[in-house]
């Protein structure tokens, strides 16, 4: 890689008005990433002396995604062009002590280091004032044109609303990508006046006025195209996601893993697959997720950084997220694993079983339609179907400790905070709210009462429909003497009522007085 002192300057300030988004264009994201940080990643190799990114719309924003790489900031407010941002950033440059500057846009994700350093080393071996990275297009609509003097230098970029017709048949586009010595390209960006409609001061217009100054600028043809693709609506984004994801499927496919169907597998850049898996169609693996070797991933799931062990199976339609998985463990199909969620070696997570903080130990097995949140279960357990861990109490998360080789029956509920002991078993359908000592058969449900000959009684009421009248005719008289009792004994409580009133009232010296 080129050693020289050297400046690199991103250009991130755009609001990329063609995506009708309110998200400034570089934070978008393709590949897994925002645009702005595959263009970093592509140059911190490259080793310059420091790396500026322009920044304007959602400053902070860019700021929070650059700034761990060791970028430096430059605000352009108001944003005036890509002309106007490297003189917002000269005073900068300057102070930096280099002669030369890489210049990128921030919407160029695909650009690839080695793309970067060619340039830079044709640079440099011409002497030239100007070095542009350009591509040959098939349908080049849409990007300006390079115009080649007879000797090959560059005489300007013509945008495509200038071409003229002759102009439009050339298919070597500009890339936007640049390097420039500096003690030439102060003077020739002065010289650049805003006569466009959008009144802006453009880079492009710095060429043609390099060149007419009599000082050299070349221009070197990127090997595959498509590295110079630009971001500018939402199908263009989608077309560069598709191709990183094309990338990624076949880096891992080259150290040994099938992928059937990669067109329809994500694979996020920093994702790590072990020789001889296998990837079924639909798989998704995103974050930071590793997967170990000769593990087999079924259609639909989604694993989002996660740690997957050697000789894992996971079948279709999981999701497992922040979650590590033990060698030799079987999980799924339609298992949810999340927020450190853990399975030690050989332990098996079946279809509906949703498993959140907690760990299982060695050869614990959950096959059936269970919640396991908040757990610490011990070697060897079997979980029940139906089984549910009750750890929320309407305020706080609590812990259940179940030990090793307990056997939980099925449709038990487990009311958190509960231990149960080494060895122990629970009755099925129990709601276990206290501790179960090791050893011990914990049964916690209503006794079975059991009333012979009911159910053939109610069929036969059931399929007797003169019967059935009969009956609710008798339920209606046996009925009325119980209303009845009550009508009198309202009556006799409203009398007894009336008379304590008028004891009350012969008793007042007011009663015996007659009116006058």
């Amino acid at each position: 890689m080129p050693s020289e002192r050297f400046a690199i300057v991103i250009l991130a300030a755009g609001q990329g008005t063609r995506l009708k988004s309110n998200r400034a264009k570089v934070l978008h994201r393709a590949g897994g990433r925002p645009l702005v940080e595959h263009v970093l990643r592509a140059c911190l190799p490259l080793g310059a002396a420091e790396t500026f990114v322009i920044v304007g719309h959602q400053a902070d924003e860019v700021r929070a995604v650059v700034e761990p790489f060791g970028a430096k900031t430059i605000l352009q407010q108001p944003q005036r062009g890509t002309g106007h941002a490297l003189l917002v950033a000269r005073p900068v440059l300057e102070n930096a002590g280099v002669d030369e500057v890489l210049v990128l846009p921030g919407d160029s994700p695909l650009i690839r280091t080695e793309s970067l350093a060619m340039l830079l080393r044709a640079h440099r071996a011409s002497s030239a004032a100007a070095t542009l990275l350009t591509a040959t297009l098939e349908t080049p609509q849409g990007y300006g044109r390079i115009l080649r003097n007879p000797d090959g230098t560059v005489a300007a970029i013509v945008e495509e609303k200038a071409l003229s017709a002759e102009q439009r048949t050339l298919r070597e586009v500009n890339s936007s990508i640049y390097v420039f010595s500096l003690p030439q390209l102060w003077p020739a960006l002065e010289q650049v006046r805003p006569e466009n409609v959008h009144r802006e001061i453009y880079l492009t217009d710095a060429i043609e006025l390099l060149h007419r100054s009599g000082c050299t600028v070349r221009a070197e043809r990127v090997g595959d195209a498509r590295e110079i693709l630009g971001c500018n609506t939402r199908a263009e984004l989608a077309e560069v996601d598709r191709i990183f994801r094309q990338r990624k499927c076949a880096e891992v496919m080259a150290a040994g893993v099938t992928i059937y169907l990669p067109e329809t597998v994500l694979l996020d850049p920093d994702v790590q697959v072990g020789a001889d898996t296998v990837i079924e169609p639909g798989v998704q693996l995103l974050g930071t997720t590793r997967v170990g070797t000769n593990c087999w991933i079924g259609t639909g799931t989604v694993l989002v950084d996660t740690v997957v062990e050697d000789d894992v199976l996971i079948h279709q339609n999981c999701r497992i997220a922040g979650s590590r998985i033990g060698r030799g463990c079987r999980v799924g199909p339609f298992a949810h694993l999340r927020d450190g969620a853990e399975l030690r070696p050989e332990a098996r997570v079946g279809n509906y079983v949703e498993v959140k903080k907690s760990l299982l130990a060695e050869g614990v097995k959950a096959m059936h339609l269970s919640y396991l949140g908040d757990a610490t279960i011990g070697p060897h357990t079997n979980i029940g179907a139906g089984t549910i861990t009750c750890n929320y109490d309407g305020e706080r998360k609590h812990p259940t400790t179940i030990g090793e080789r307990v056997f939980v029956g099925s449709g038990t509920e487990l009311v958190a905070p509960v231990t149960v002991g080494n060895g122990a078993y629970i009755a099925a359908g129990s709601t276990v709210t206290e501790d179960v000592p090791a050893d011990a058969l914990a049964i916690a449900r209503a006794r079975q009462v059991n009333k012979p000959g009911w159910a053939a009684a109610r069929r036969a009421r059931l399929s007797n429909p003169a019967a059935m009248a009969s009956r609710k005719m008798n339920t209606g008289k046996r009925k009325a003497p119980a209303q009845n009792a009550k009508r009198k004994a309202g009556a006799r409580g409203r009398a007894s009522h009336t008379r304590k009133a008028d004891a009350r009232r012969k008793k007042s010296p007011r009663s015996s007085q007659q009116p006058r």
